[in-house]
């Protein structure tokens, strides 16, 4: 008999596992993905607005002028307005949106130190309309529970991370960058190039931008791309062609 078989022998190194063998290597798990995928898709969306409402307006603007000044001061005063109004209407939406969820956990404490037995039958009746056995689900919803109570209660029944609430101001300065980010693209595009290019330069720039943004939308969203593309590109064509209709006849009539 071979002396390795004795008691006292070493044992064969056993395999090296990761660290967690639901995970892979090439695949991270971000317990916030979501959150930072829509607030990515706030900024695209930003951005593309942003293109849009200044291209309309200096197209508009060079249909009834060619003056360089009144084109600046036109697409400035957009940039401006668009990027203070999205920031200002993003703060108040997200304020709105925090104070509800901060309502609603104050009175899921309440209710938790109130009645902490009907919290836990709550917690756990939910869980099994999830798909898990009763038993398991009473034993999940303890467990949680004596975690964390009002955490459990907050994801499960009302679907807020208490410790990623919105942040107003993130969302407001979000807004204004991508907003202004955007903009800046049709303004220096009309007012950069010689007077017999402009129009085309910014036609272009303006195209190939929301190309960009329908596309990186479209896949954020998991989204068909040929068709985000051809919706956001029409957009562009149809909101510079009437403005710049509207300001090629007032500026015929002398307006």
């Amino acid at each position: 008999m071979n002396d390795d078989r004795a008691g006292g022998s070493e044992q064969p190194d056993a395999p090296d596992l990761p660290e967690r063998s639901g995970e892979h290597p090439d695949e991270p798990h971000h317990n916030n993905l979501g959150p930072r995928l829509n607030w990515l898709r706030a900024a695209v969306l930003g951005a593309n607005d942003g293109v849009v409402s200044t291209a309309g307006i200096v197209v508009g603007v060079a249909g009834a002028t060619d003056s360089r000044s009144a084109l600046l001061t036109a697409g400035l005063a957009g940039l401006l307005a668009g990027s203070l109004s999205m920031a200002a209407g993003e703060y108040v939406s997200v304020s709105t949106q925090r104070d509800s969820e901060q309502a609603a956990l104050a009175v899921e404490r309440e209710e938790l130190a109130a009645t902490p037995q009907a919290e836990l039958a709550e917690l756990t009746d939910l869980l099994e309309k999830r798909g898990i056995t009763h038993e398991l689900a009473r034993e999940v919803a303890e467990q949680l529970t004596a975690r964390d109570a009002l955490g459990a209660h907050a994801r499960v029944e009302l679907g807020i991370d208490p410790d990623q609430l919105a942040n107003p101001w993130h969302a407001a300065w979000a807004s204004f960058v991508s907003f202004t980010a955007g903009a800046l693209l049709p303004l220096l595009a009309i007012v950069l190039p010689p007077h017999g290019w402009r129009l085309a330069v910014t036609v272009v720039s303006v195209l190939v931008a929301l190309v960009a943004c329908g596309t990186i939308s479209a896949r954020l969203g998991n989204a068909p791309v040929r068709p985000a593309v051809l919706r956001n590109a029409a957009g562009g064509i149809i909101a510079m062609a009437v403005t710049y209709a509207v300001g090629t006849l007032l500026g015929a009539a002398g307006i």
